[in-house]
This record gives structure tokens, sequence and C-alpha cells, in this order.
């Protein structure tokens, strides 16, 4: 693609200021790996919310909601629930409180806090520090493939005549120059790069929505939509029929298998609602909330994330699809059922954006791919070197030298999966399978671990090994299952694993239960612990909130869906619709700050806060 010479001097500038931003700050990083891994617990809950937003907004998983509404229309506002992008609802009612109580440092040490330290703990604790840095370096390979791909596309120097092999060229250099900053700034880099990355890509964002408002009218949009695309209710079917405008959008509705739209929808919001109460995974999600300075900010945080995320996110979205929809529609329909979706970027930025935009846009766009990798690849360290070197290794390094595994640890982190990528053609299948599996195993056995205080180390492990294995061996099992379909069969064999495993052997120590009660105090089935940690302290109270929890957690799913289909019926100018939607978000907005926002406690008020 040929650039103007000023999107380049943007472009070159935004790489300068971002590496420099990372050194500038790398000594506050340096003091211990509490502030390396953590920033210290001293960054404001705003920024630690830009920056998982900006980590959230990486261009793969955008182009995937482009090929969504530009196929399944306003319907597709629901298909994200697959992820499910309600866990941040979930995350902000209740459980980045109750996970920020813990004040630990990784996922791994919060097995400790949970289980404590006997052999069953120490299963649970290896199980998770391999998921966690297995999950890291897949990201990390998928990241190094993806920056090579689209800075081979976009940017303007062949570094090679060979297509593949300038690829790889780019993923070199980019990965490496985010690596240094991360490397070396630690949680503060990452989470202050990021917040300028969310900046460029906000306004690269908002810009793609502007031009496509200005291109496209309604009326002129109409003609090139089946019926029913600019709804956001369904029925038992889905009822879209591209007939005649473009036949591959069937072929498409027909190999997703979601035509049977009620039975799809209710599939993923069972598995959604589970997922979400498990908590987030040990990745860069958690590592946000665990930063924070507190369990309240830990909250608001979380919540921030939906209000600054979703609605730039899909002006540029909803841009790209309409833009695509009206001028692009010719081409994609001369593909057949060789059409390619991720057409629709390089095709809005050659044709509709102006000079020195394109540069902001570009620079946003590396900005999504760096942000991802920044954050993967700042949380797998986090593990290797306090879960394995400081717990089994070194136990009484100084915090210099800790800080300097730390680097190690990160360095082997981005080589490794930098050789995956290298061979991600041939390892493609491998990977999806594998993080697929683990994931799979990950459901049960966190669900359990917050509300079931029988629940311990051996069944946690051996509810992740069931849940993993069930994973690998269901799509050669039942190969017409889809993943969503195969889930509960999944979910089945994993919860047997966990209370069998459970049940078959002793419950953790009675002490180590009253801690994590006291000073986590979740709802559900603790009552044994709590007459336990009342015998010393009477005054102490079980967690009544779970009614008003589940109801601000429905409101709060109103509340981001709507924020999601006022940015897209803005863009397409549906004005009525989209005062409909802006009137539900303020409603729901004034609810939960009344019966969430307002009431939000760092700790419950009978915990002793000297024990802390």
């Amino acid at each position: 693609m040929e650039l103007h010479g000023l999107d380049i001097a943007i472009i070159i500038g935004y790489i300068i200021l971002t590496i420099g931003i990372g050194f500038w700050i790398s000594k506050r990083a340096s003091k211990n790996m509490q502030s390396y891994f953590l920033g210290g617990n001293e960054i404001k809950w705003q920024f630690l919310g830009l920056s998982n937003a900006s980590g959230m907004f990486d261009i793969s998983g955008t182009m995937w909601m482009v090929m969504l509404l530009f196929v399944y229309g306003l319907k597709s506002v629901w298909i994200p629930w697959l992820w499910p992008v309600f866990n941040q609802i979930f995350l902000m009612i209740f459980l980045s409180i109750w996970l920020r109580r813990s004040g630990v440092m990784t996922g791994a040490e919060w097995i400790k806090f949970r289980f404590g330290t006997g052999q069953g703990a120490m299963l649970s604790h290896l199980i998770v520090v391999v998921f966690a840095i297995v999950v890291v370096i897949t990201y990390v390979a998928y990241g190094f493939i993806g920056i090579g791909k689209f800075a081979s596309a976009f940017l303007p120097w062949e570094l090679s005549p060979d297509a593949s092999t300038n690829e790889i060229y780019y993923g070199l250099i980019f990965t490496g120059l985010t690596a240094v900053y991360v490397i070396k700034g630690g949680m503060f880099s990452v989470v202050f790069t990021e917040v300028l990355q969310y900046i460029i890509m906000t306004i690269a964002s908002v810009a793609v929505g502007i031009i496509a408002m200005t291109k496209v009218s309604p009326e002129l949009l109409a003609g090139f939509i089946p019926d029913g695309w600019e709804n956001l209710s369904f029925g038992w079917n889905l009822n879209l029929d591209w007939s005649g405008i473009m036949e591959s959008a069937n072929t498409k509705i027909a190999e997703d298998g979601w035509e049977l739209f009620t039975i799809f929808f209710m599939m993923m919001l069972l598995k959604g609602i589970l997922q979400s109460m498990a908590g987030p995974a040990p990745n860069y999600d958690m590592q946000r909330i665990l930063s924070t300075r507190t369990p309240k900010e830990a909250a608001k945080m979380s919540g921030f994330v939906n209000v600054v995320l979703l609605f730039p996110r899909y002006m540029l979205i909803t841009g790209l699809t309409i833009l695509a929809l009206v001028f692009f529609n010719e081409e994609l329909n001369q593909m057949g059922d060789q059409v390619d979706f991720e057409q629709i970027l390089p095709f809005a930025i050659r044709n509709f954006v102006p000079v020195g935009l394109m540069g902001i846009l570009i620079a946003g766009l590396l900005a999504a791919f760096m942000s991802s990798f920044a954050a993967a690849v700042n949380a797998a360290p986090a593990y290797i070197v306090n879960d394995i070197y400081k717990r089994f290794i070194n136990k009484d390094a100084s915090d210099k030298k800790y800080v300097q595994m730390s680097y190690l640890a990160s360095l082997a982190v981005v080589v490794i999966g930098t050789l995956f990528g290298f061979y991600l053609d041939s390892l493609n299948n491998l990977i999806d399978w594998l993080v697929a599996a683990l994931f799979g195993g990950y459901t049960a056995a966190n669900l359990l671990k917050w509300y079931w205080w029988r629940f311990n180390g051996y069944g946690y492990f051996w509810g992740m090994v069931g849940g993993i294995l069930a994973a690998m061996v269901l799509p050669y099992a039942l190969p017409d299952l889809s993943a969503l379909q195969a889930f509960p069969v999944n979910l089945a064999i994993s919860l047997i694993g966990c209370v069998l495993g459970s049940l078959l052997t002793q419950p953790d120590d009675e002490q180590v239960l009253i801690k994590f009660y006291l000073k986590t105090r979740p709802w559900g089935a603790w009552k044994p612990v709590l007459k336990a940690a009342q015998r010393d302290n009477p005054s102490v109270q079980p967690n009544r909130s779970v009614a008003r929890d589940s109801f601000n957690v429905v409101i709060g799913i109103i509340w981001q869906t709507a924020i999601t289909a006022a940015s897209i019926f803005m863009v397409i100018q549906h004005w009525n619709k989209f005062l409909i939607c802006m009137l539900v978000v303020i409603i729901s907005t004034v609810i939960l700050k009344i019966n969430w926002y307002d009431k939000i406690e760092d700790y419950p008020a009978d915990f002793d806060q000297t024990s802390i």
C-alpha cells in the first residue's frame, strides 16, 4: 500500500513514542515483583480500565465481528456472548471485588489462598501454572503472525521479495519492539503505553464511523441488505435470507449452523453464565484486577471497560461493515464460495480514509496488535517467577534478582511464542485444539471454587483434568457436535471429576477455609465455614447480597447490550432506535448507580482490617 509521507511520519512517531514511554517509566517497575507485575498496586483504576479495554481491542476479534455484522446484521450483537462478552458484568458486580480481596499476585497464588498448601492444593497450583503459561505462549504465537501479516499488508517497505518472508520480518520487528518496552517496564509500561494506544484506536474508530455515516445513507444501505438485517429481535429461526444479494452469506449462515437461533441463543446464554460465574481466566484481565489499589476500585475498573471499549469499537466495526456492504459488494460476490471478509479492512482504508487520518488508523490498528501482545507477554512471567522460581527454587532471593528473572522469563515467553509462530500454519490445528481443551476444562472447577465450601484442591485438579481430557476426546468421539453443543457433555464430565475428587478426599484445612471466607465473603454454600468462623467471632455475617447481585447482573447485561446496539444504530443512522437504546442505557445506569455503585464495599463491615 502506498502511504503519504505524513502518514509514514505518524506511524513512526507512534512507535518511537510507545517505546519511549516504556523506558521512561521503567525505573518505577524495577523496585520489586509487586511493582513489576502489578504496578505496585498504585495505578488508578481509570488507567487500568483503559489499559484493559486496549488489550481487548484486538484486530482479529474486531474483524471477526465485522464479518458477523455483515452476515447477521443487528442480531450479531448477541453472538459475542459465545466468549462471553458479558463476563465483564459479572466481574464489575461482584467477582472483581472477591478476587481483589485476596491480595495475591497471580491466579496460581490465589489457589494457595483458597485451598492451602496440601497435596491437593499443590496439584491445583501446578495445573493453573501450566494452563496460564501455555495459553499465553499461544497468544504470543498468534500475535506474532497477526502483526506480521498486518504490517506487511499496510506498511510501504518491502523487506523481502517473498511475501511470507516479508511477513516474518515484520513480525520479528514488531514483536521485538513490543517486547523491549514490556520487558523493561513491566506493568507500568504496559498500562501507560496501552492508554496511549487506546486513545489512538478510539480516534481511528470514531473517524471510520463518521466517514461511513457521510458516505452511506440509510436509504442507500437498504438496497444492499436483506429484510430483518436491521432488527435486534429474532424468532425461532434466524429468518435472514440473502438470496439475490449475496449467496455466499447464506452459505456462511448454513455452515455456522445457527439458523435455529433461539436454541443457539439459549445454549450460548447458559454457557456464558456458567463461564462468567467462574471468574476470569489467569491472563491479562485477572492481572488488571489484581493490580488495582482496592477491591472497590477493581469493581469500578471492570465496569469502566464496558463504557470505554464498546462504543468506539462498534463505531469501527459498523463503519467498516456498511462501507463494504455498499461499495465492496460486487467484489465480494465475484469471490463466490471463496469470499474473504478479511478484505473489508484494506478495501475501506484504501478507498475512504484520507491522508493523515490513514496514518492514525494504521497506527491504531498496530496499537491493537501491540496492546494485545503486550498484555499477554506481561502475564506469563508472573507465574514463572512468582509461582515456580520463588516458590520452589529460590525463596530468599533479593527483589533485584526476582526482577532480573522476570526479564528472562518475559524474554523466554517471547522467544518460545515466536518459534511457535514460525510453524503456526502446520501447528494451527494443534494450537486450536490445545486452547479449546484447556478452556474446556476450566469452567466447572473454577465455578465451584467460589460457591461450595466442600470443594477442595483434589476436586479442582481432577475437575480441570477431566474437562481438559474430555475436550481433547470429544471432537473425535462426537465429531458432528460443535464446540457449543459439546459443552454440556464436557461440563458434566468435569463436574464428575470435581465432585468425586472432593468427596473422596478430606476437606481442606478449616483455618484456610475460614481465612478465605472471612476475607472474600462469597455467597453460596458456605454455612459450615460460617459457623466455624462465628465460634471465634459471633459478629461475622454471611453475604446476603445474592439477590441484589443477580438483579444487577441482569441490569448490567441489558446496559452493555444497549451500549453496543446504540453505537450500531448511530452509524447506520436509525435515530429512533438509537434514542431508545440510549434511554435504556440511561435508565440502567441510574439503577446500577443506586443499587450497585453506591453499595460497593472494599471489605465486609465485620472484617478485621488489621489482618489484611
